[in-house]
C-alpha cells in the first residue's frame, strides 16, 4: 500500500533510551526535563526567541487567540485544514473569509481591506503547504488597521523567508507536530513569538493559568504535552535535515516524471524562500478527474488525498459566502503520496498511473 503519508520513525532503540529515563524519574508530564530540553533545542534549530510547546497545533491556535483577547471578527483563509477555522469559532470569534490567490493558494492580500470592519480584531492566515504568504503586505495591513497578525504555520516547519525563520513574522505563529508532519512528536504543537510578555502568557494559558501552585495568572486550559511526546521529538529532531533533503529529492523526481502533463502546481518563490517540501499537491482539470484518479489509484492500493476539501467557507457552522477561487482549487486538488520511506520506484509507479488516467 502507498498511503498519502506515513509517520517518520527513527530507530526504536533511540526512543527507548529516553523512555528508560522517564521510567527512572517517574516524571511523566507537567513540564518535565525532556520537554524543557526539546523546547530549547527547537528554539535553536528554528532560530526563534520564544517557543511554547503544547499538546497539539489546534490548541496552539486557541491559546494564541485567547492570549490576544480576541473576541470579534478574524480575517482568515478558506483554504486550509479545518483547525484554522474551528479554532476561531471555538473561541467564539467570527471567521471572515477572504479568497485566495490562484497561484500561491495563500490568502489574496489585495482583497483583505474591503473585509475590514470596526469589529475586525485580527488576521489569522495559513502558509499553505508551507509556502509563505505575502508577509510584507499582511504586516502593512495589520499595522495600518491596528490588527493582530497570527500565522498558522502548521505546514512550515523549517521554512525560512528572506534568510530568517518564517516563524519570526507577525505577532505569533503556530506549529503542528502531528504524526503526519515532517517533524513530529506523535501529537504536539508550539506557539512562537518575539514578545517576552506574550510568551509568558502562552506558558500560563497552557497550564490552567497556574502562577505557582496556589495562585493563578488568569483562566487557562490543559495544553501541556507529556514527556513521551517530548521523547519522540528529541528522537526525531536530529533527522530533520535528512528528512527535508529526502523530500526535496522526491519533489524533484515527481516534477521530472510529471513534466508536460496538464496539472497545475503551487507557485513558490525560491529566491526568497528556503522551502521544506512537506507536500506534493497538484490541481487537475476537473473534480471528476480528481475522483477518477482516486478511484483508479485506490484499486491499486495507492491513496492520494484531497487536501484541503471542502473549502472552509462551506463548513456547516460558518456563514456561507462564495469564495470562487478557493472553492475551485479545493475541488480539483490532490496531494500525492510523500513520506520518508517512499522509494523512487513507488513515486514512478504513482506518476505512471497518474499520467495514464489524466
Amino acid at each position: 500500500m502507498i498511503p498519502v503519508t506515513k509517520a517518520f520513525q527513527a530507530p526504536q532503540e533511540e526512543y527507548n533510551r529516553y523512555l528508560k529515563g522517564i521510567w527512572e524519574r517517574n516524571h511523566l508530564t507537567n513540564h518535565g526535563p525532556l520537554l524543557r530540553d526539546l523546547e530549547q533545542q527547537l528554539q535553536r534549530k528554528l532560530n526563534v526567541e520564544h517557543l511554547s510547546f503544547v499538546s497539539n497545533g489546534t490548541v496552539a491556535l486557541q491559546i494564541a487567540i485567547k492570549a490576544f483577547n480576541l473576541s470579534g471578527e478574524i480575517i482568515t483563509t478558506p483554504f486550509s485544514y479545518v483547525a484554522t477555522t474551528s479554532s476561531i469559532a471555538w473561541q467564539n470569534c467570527t471567521p471572515v473569509y477572504v479568497d485566495i490567490d490562484p497561484l500561491s493558494w495563500n490568502i489574496d492580500t489585495n482583497k483583505i481591506e474591503e473585509k475590514i470592519t470596526q469589529n475586525t480584531q485580527a488576521i489569522l492566515v495559513t502558509h499553505v503547504f508551507g509556502v509563505p504568504c505575502d508577509i510584507e503586505a499582511l504586516q502593512e495591513i495589520a499595522e495600518k488597521h491596528n490588527l493582530i497578525l497570527i500565522f498558522d504555520a502548521a505546514h512550515a516547519f523549517g521554512v525560512n523567508y528572506k534568510n530568517k525563520s518564517i516563524l519570526n513574522y507577525g505577532h505569533a505563529s503556530t506549529l503542528s507536530f502531528h504524526a503526519t508532519k515532517l517533524f513530529h512528536t506523535i501529537e504536539g504543537g508550539a506557539i512562537i513569538t518575539t514578545s517576552v510578555d506574550k510568551a509568558t502568557a502562552f506558558n500560563y494559558l497552557r497550564n490552567f493559568g497556574h502562577d505557582g501552585q496556589e495562585a493563578f495568572y488568569g483562566i487557562g486550559i490543559n495544553g501541556k504535552a507529556s514527556e513521551f511526546n517530548a521523547a519522540m521529538g528529541l528522537t526525531n529532531l536530529p533527522y530533520v535535515d535528512e528528512i527535508i533533503e529526502k523530500r526535496k529529492n522526491d519533489h524533484q523526481l515527481y516534477s521530472t516524471e510529471l513534466e508536460g502533463t496538464p496539472i497545475q502546481r503551487q507557485q513558490i518563490d525560491f529566491e526568497t524562500t528556503q522551502y521544506n517540501y512537506a507536500y506534493y499537491p497538484i490541481v487537475l482539470s476537473s473534480e471528476d478527474k480528481v475522483k477518477k484518479v482516486q478511484e483508479v489509484m485506490a484499486s491499486k492500493n495507492i491513496f492520494p488525498r484531497r487536501y484541503f476539501y471542502p473549502s472552509l467557507n462551506k463548513l456547516p457552522y460558518v456563514e456561507h459566502i462564495n469564495m470562487p477561487i478557493a472553492e475551485d482549487i479545493s475541488s480539483r486538488i490532490l496531494c500525492l503520496p510523500l513520506y520518508f520511506e517512499m522509494t523512487k520506484e513507488e513515486i514512478k509507479q504513482v506518476c505512471v498511473l497518474l499520467k495514464e488516467i489524466i
